[in-house]
């Protein structure tokens, strides 16, 4: 659920973009965004991806099982970036569908993608809690 209807009930052409991101990562992962749980970390599926891509290590999210298995690797990590283009905080920063279509099927350079919707981090052993984005119930 995109950032900007989770907290206002705002819906926009570019709620579809945010969930296609999601999904994207979710398929080359091989792991669900809820209840993602990445070592002594519950942090959302997004959140993960995009530590790992600004530490340069994007292909650690490929599912294991196709990782070292596949010639695509450049596609999967461009999949990923785009991805993570798609579940940008700001629904104006995201791209149209359109536009990630072209993203898709070129080899142009992708621009860098900003702090995903709803980056949380908190760890499993402490109460500690760090999070960017607040969400109230209604």
């Amino acid at each position: 659920m995109p950032p900007e209807y989770a907290l206002e009930g705002l819906f926009s052409v570019k709620s579809d973009v945010f969930s296609f991101g999601v999904l994207a990562l979710e398929i080359v992962c091989g792991s669900r965004n809820r209840g993602f749980i990445h070592g002594d970390h519950l942090q959302y599926l997004p959140g993960h991806a995009w530590r790992l891509h600004n530490q340069g290590r994007t292909l650690e999210l490929v599912h294991q099982n196709i990782r070292h298995k596949s010639r695509f690797t450049l596609e999967m990590i461009r999949t990923i970036h785009i991805a993570l283009l798609c579940v940008q905080r700001s629904w104006e920063e995201r791209p149209n569908m359109s536009t990630v279509v072209l993203m898709l099927g070129s080899k142009e350079e992708l621009p860098m993608p900003s702090q995903p919707g709803f980056f949380t981090e908190r760890s499993i052993f402490g109460t500690d809690a760090s999070d960017i984005t607040m969400l109230q119930g209604r």
